[in-house]
């Protein structure tokens, strides 16, 4: 059980590191995450997670964040080692919960598969992506 644990370690915790990620701009995105992805010299993966206020209270954005750490942590198996992962709401998203007359109901529609479909897909598309940038 211990591989599918999320230490420190693997968290992307200082301003500094997500700027680093933040400026490689490898960027991709569907109608709920935005992914971005940078290589990093550790050996193994981190994840930084980021909520804006825009997206509702405190309760609202705890839910966001602990809902995307649980699916990368459970799949973490599943994504390549060696780089550094922020995972972002997509703002398109903020709009739509926005819309709802309840922002923590719309977040409870918001379940684990799918944004574990969401994830591992833009995981997919960002391999194939940084595969493309290296060959230029």
């Amino acid at each position: 059980m211990k591989r599918f644990s999320l230490p420190k370690s693997k968290k992307l915790v200082s301003n500094k590191q997500f700027k680093a990620v933040l400026a490689r701009n490898l960027r991709v995105s569907n109608g709920l995450l935005t992914l971005y992805i940078c290589e990093n010299d550790c050996g193994y993966l981190r994840l930084g997670v980021s909520v804006s206020k825009s997206c509702g209270n405190a309760i609202v954005r705890n839910r966001l964040k602990r809902l995307l750490r649980e699916v990368f942590r459970q799949y973490q198996d599943q994504i390549p080692l060696g780089f550094d992962y922020l995972l972002m709401v997509s703002p398109n998203c903020v709009k739509k919960l926005d819309k709802s007359p309840d922002p923590k109901e719309a977040v409870r529609l918001l379940t684990f598969e799918k944004v574990k479909t969401s994830f591992l897909a833009l995981v997919d598309r960002a391999k194939r992506l940084d595969g493309e940038m290296v060959k230029q």
